[in-house]
Formats: structure tokens, sequence, C-alpha cells
């Protein structure tokens, strides 16, 4: 929930998005450690992730030669981008509709940052999931807690947190539409100036 702080779906302001701000002075790669996206503390990890993304290429090259490109496609490609496209799909919304808030340094606090997320139903695949998809809020309080014991918790918190705790039970194919359509940017909030709400209306 963290405007300032978080790395993945942070919200912009309408001032920073692209077609009316351009963010970087010079081309911006998450391969390269003087990226304008990273600062000299980070330079390191991103020599060492380099090396790993090329020993991973070269291994598959190699993988392909011995093979065939079918079985690398079959084995490692489709079922790779299947995985992170679930992954993004799900991860996207959690922290993405109109209900949950995102704080600068001024308001933000752990419990704020925790609670800004929202559970969702998506049926059947609940269980498939492990749940992830139906507890995300006990996830982010208890992220140490067993999967297991997920459905258990949320239920136990729920009336704690009262109007805190979030849940949408639109069909996740009605959500994504809706949330992509209604959540482009984030506005100040006109009651707390270091509270962020999603907007639309360019």
């Amino acid at each position: 929930g963290s405007i300032e702080h978080d790395e993945v779906f942070v919200p912009k302001p309408k001032s920073e998005i692209e077609w009316y701000y351009k963010q970087y002075d010079r081309f911006a790669s998450h391969y390269d450690p003087y990226s304008p996206i990273y600062n000299a503390r980070e330079r390191l990890q991103i020599y060492i992730s380099d090396v790993g993304v090329i020993v991973t290429i070269c291994a598959l090259y190699h993988s392909a030669l011995a093979k065939g490109l079918a079985w690398l496609i079959c084995i490692y490609v489709l079922p790779l981008l299947i995985l992170n496209g679930i992954i993004v799909f799900i991860t996207y919304l959690h922290h993405t509709h109109t209900s949950l808030p995102h704080y600068d340094s001024s308001e933000w606090d752990w419990l704020r940052g925790a609670l800004a997320t929202v559970d969702r139903d998506y049926g059947v695949l609940n269980k498939v999931f492990h749940n992830i998809t139906d507890t995300h809020v006990a996830h982010h309080l208890f992220s140490t807690m067993p999967h297991y014991h997920a459905v258990e918790a949320t239920e136990a918190m729920k009336p704690i947190l009262g109007e805190y705790y979030q849940f949408d039970g639109t069909p996740v194919y009605k959500a994504m539409w809706r949330e992509a359509k209604e959540c482009l940017y984030v506005e100040r909030g006109e009651e707390i100036k270091g509270v962020f709400w999603y907007k639309n209306k360019l």
C-alpha cells in the first residue's frame, strides 16, 4: 500500500502516467545496472541477476540442442508463461480495487499497508491455488502462517477487522475488466492528504 516503497503494482499519480509525463531522462532497462530505475546499492544485485539470466539462457540453449526446440517449448516455455500469467492476474486483482487506499510516507504504516488488499472468490480454483485467492488479507497480516490454516484464520479475523476486511465476490473475469477500466491512476484524497485513491477520469 506504499506509493513510495512498493515495488510491484504501484499505481501512479495522474501526473506521472506515461502519456502525460516522461519518468526517466534516458532508456530504463531491468538488465542495466546503471539504469535510472536502480540506485547505487542495487547495482551488484543487478550484475548477479544478469549472470543468472545468461546461465539460464545457456542451459536452455543446450537443452534445445539436445532435446529439440518443440520439447523445450512444451516442457519449459509454455508452463512458464501460463504460471506467470496466472500469478500476475491474481496479484493484480489482489492489489487493485477502487476501495483500496495507497499511502505516502506521511500516512503509511505496516498495518495500513497490510490491509490494502482484497480477497476474491475464484470458485473451485480457490482450492487449486491453496486459498491464496480468497485468504490474501490473512496472508498479508500473517505471511509466515502455513497456507492450510489460512481459511480458518480468515474466518477468525473477519469479525475483528470488521469494515477493514476487504472482500469482492465479483466474478474474476468481470472484476478484471472493471479494475482495468476504473483503476487507471491514483489521486490524493480530499480528507487526508497522504492517502491516495484510484481514479479513471482522463
